[in-house]
């Protein structure tokens, strides 16, 4: 089915503009979320958004011995490694996740992640709202 180009130009015209962030204007030193173990360095670039947006997108430097609590979540989250490396549980389950390598966790599962090794584990965080 072809739609005539002028309900295509409303279709897209209906749309915001985009949103073009630097990260490091989102930048803070704060606790890892779910326990508050250790120190990370936070990027919370979706908060730079208007509402409403339909995700959320971080990135999340975990300091050494740093680690985001293991806590239920209630849709499905994709962690992303940029660099370091990590150890991520789901539902008693764990990996090992260097760089390059992702875990999709599903809803309903108790998740999270701790760094390992000497170098601090930079990851990007990415679900729904």
């Amino acid at each position: 089915m072809t739609l005539p180009l002028a309900l295509l130009v409303l279709t897209a015209a209906a749309a915001p503009a985009m949103v073009v962030i630097d990260e490091r204007d989102t930048v803070r030193q704060e606790p890892p979320p779910h326990g508050a173990i250790g120190m990370s360095t936070a990027y919370r670039i979706s908060d730079a958004v208007p509402a409403p947006r339909g995700m959320e997108f971080r990135r999340r430097v975990l300091h050494r011995g740093a680690a985001i609590g293991e806590h239920p979540i209630g849709h499905d989250e994709v962690y992303y490694v940029l660099s370091g490396e990590g150890e991520v549980v789901s539902d008693g389950q764990r990996a090992v996740l260097k760089k390059g390598m992702a875990a999709y966790l599903y809803k309903g599962a108790v998740v999270g992640i701790r760094q390992r090794g000497k170098k601090p584990l930079s990851l990007i965080i990415a679900y729904p709202n």
